[in-house]
């Protein structure tokens, strides 16, 4: 029988095998509780990997009574504190899950006249497959990578977030991208069969904070 971490190992690999990034019109980093997101896209812009960065997203679940401004400012403040100059970055700073960030996203940039084309998806290391299918749902017309701070599971752990939150959350994104399709949230996604006893044995060992279905 597979142990817990075995089991975690599983779901967090599923969500780290992505395409590598390539150059693009803008780097979207999605706001979380999580300030090395921001340091990854700010890394990424800073690299030379897109002219424009865009910071999204209010409060979550994750970070109500965390930060004491929204998510996106929380992390442009980091990216300026990195040297990311301030002309080139915007901020939707009124989205409150990962569709609201794509959905007001797309919103600001035709309000500022931009139509980028292709998009760098930065988020937490458990939300790349969700993202991406979230943004293949709502801008289906660009192309897109996804990517996360590189940092192994068994070291993502911090004071802030600790073990059995990220486990939960990971349980909480397989039960997503089950649900979200048919509330029109994300593209369908494939869930091998290893990922799906993962999240179910996980379940019956008490992961069940942050679903958000009956199960």
């Amino acid at each position: 029988m597979a142990t817990t971490e075995e089991l975690a190992q599983l779901i967090w690999d599923f969500n780290n095998n992505q395409a590598p990034v390539t150059k693009s019109d803008c780097i979207l980093v999605l706001g979380s509780n999580d300030l090395r997101v921001a340091q990854r896209g700010a890394e990424l812009f800073l690299q030379g990997y897109a002219p424009l960065i865009i910071f999204a997203g209010n409060e979550g679940r994750l970070t109500q009574g965390v930060f004491d401004k929204p998510e996106a400012e929380m992390f442009a403040d980091e990216a300026l504190n990195m040297g990311v100059p301030k002309e080139a970055i915007l901020i939707e700073n009124k989205s409150t899950n990962t569709g609201e960030n794509i959905r007001f996203t797309k919103t600001l940039l035709q309000e500022k006249g931009l139509l980028p084309l292709s998009f760098i998806v930065v988020t937490t290391p458990y939300l790349q497959v969700r993202a991406l299918a979230t943004l293949k749902k709502h801008m289906p017309e660009v192309a897109a990578t996804v990517t996360a701070p590189t940092i192994a599971l068994e070291s993502y752990t911090t004071q802030e977030i600790p073990r059995h939150d990220i486990i939960d959350t990971m349980v909480g994104e397989i039960q997503r991208l089950q649900t979200y399709p048919a509330k029109g949230f994300c593209v369908p996604v494939e869930l091998p069969e290893e990922i799906l006893h993962a999240y179910t044995e996980l379940i019956a060992q008490g992961y069940t904070k942050r679903l958000v279905e009956p199960l």
